[in-house]
């Protein structure tokens, strides 16, 4: 069942007695969950009808008489297990398996199993995919999360410009629980309707909209020589502003993106971005700086980067300054 249909569930009141959230994104997986505490019991029946259990200090016995007792003075309870990946003994679930066959139907047991999926080969999960409501959270790869935030970005009628969602995909990653946090906060600053662009960005969420690895990376690809190590100078005067380790990574996916896009025989950016699963707007710098970098100087670049990687872990580095490492490194990509 998908996410959107099990909150349907929640909000219609159409209960089933087994809810089995899993998988490794826990962004949706709590979302259900909170909505589930907050929605299916009213206020006044959650005193004695609503029990939260977390799976590390609570044994499988307990919530199962959690589960089978009546509610009172309700028609249902609900029963949430958190963290139950904590169970991680066969034997633990295999306590369940009965009340799993024949559940209560005043009882709404919800459990949410996060971060990993769970086996779909034992036993308990073939009882729970006749019986219960199974719900696979899978992760958001990287190249879906800028249409993952436009997505979060319209659902709450905002816009977002191609640029800040790149700086979001950028130093966030897909943590979508903390990209949604930072999202939120900038809801209550900018007015509904606005387009967040990356002015909003760098004041709120405080990622610097010109000094930062996403503006290093596009000057290298621009071959801006200035702007590259104006940039540089600003990461040797704030050292929390980016690790050079972050910035061989990311100079390494530009050259690789670089090289593929060579041999890609496209010029349409779409067709790029679908070819390299990343979003549109990077993928059209791509084309725009493509002959700026010649196949011949990738790999001579992909060189360089492999040796002030080892050097960066202190192999053949005589006590180098990460600072002065990467000011050499990228004299040596632009020339």
């Amino acid at each position: 069942m998908t996410f959107n249909e099990i909150i349907g569930h929640i909000n219609n009141k159409d209960l089933r007695p087994v809810y089995f959230l899993h998988g490794e994104e826990a962004f949706y997986i709590d979302k259900i969950v909170d909505l589930a505490a907050e929605s299916i019991l009213d206020e006044g029946e959650r005193d004695f009808n609503q029990t939260v259990f977390y799976a590390k200090d609570t044994p499988p016995i307990d919530v199962l008489d959690a589960a089978t007792r009546l509610p009172m003075m309700s028609d249902k309870q609900v029963v949430i297990v958190k963290e139950a990946q904590e169970y991680k003994k066969t034997s633990q679930w295999e306590i369940f398996e009965q009340y799993f066959e024949s559940p209560s139907k005043s009882t709404v047991l919800i459990f949410a199993y996060k971060y990993k999926k769970f086996d779909k080969r034992s036993r308990v999960h073939k009882i729970l995919k006749k019986n219960a409501i199974i719900f696979e959270s899978e992760g958001v790869k990287e190249y879906q999360l800028g249409g993952w935030i436009t997505n979060y970005i319209n659902e709450k009628k905002y816009q977002i410009t191609a640029k800040a969602t790149a700086l979001l995909v950028e130093f966030i990653g897909n943590d979508l629980s903390r990209i949604a946090n930072e999202l939120e906060k900038l809801f209550i600053l900018v007015p509904q309707g606005d387009q967040v662009n990356e002015m909003h960005i760098e004041k709120h969420i405080g990622i610097s909209k010109d000094y930062n690895v996403f503006e290093l990376v596009n000057a290298i690809l621009e071959k801006d020589v200035l702007k590259a190590n104006k940039i540089v100078r600003y990461f040797g005067q704030n050292p929390k502003a980016a690790h050079i380790t972050i910035v061989l990574a990311n100079l390494h996916i530009l050259y690789q993106r670089l090289f593929k896009s060579h041999f890609a025989k496209t010029e349409d950016p779409r067709q790029l971005a679908s070819l390299l699963k990343i979003h549109p707007y990077p993928a059209k710098e791509l084309l725009r700086n493509k002959r700026k970098h010649p196949a011949k100087m990738i790999s001579r670049n992909f060189s360089l980067l492999r040796e002030y990687d080892l050097m960066a872990k202190g192999v053949n580095n005589a006590g180098v300054p990460e600072k002065e490492l990467l000011r050499e490194l990228v004299y040596k990509l632009l020339h």
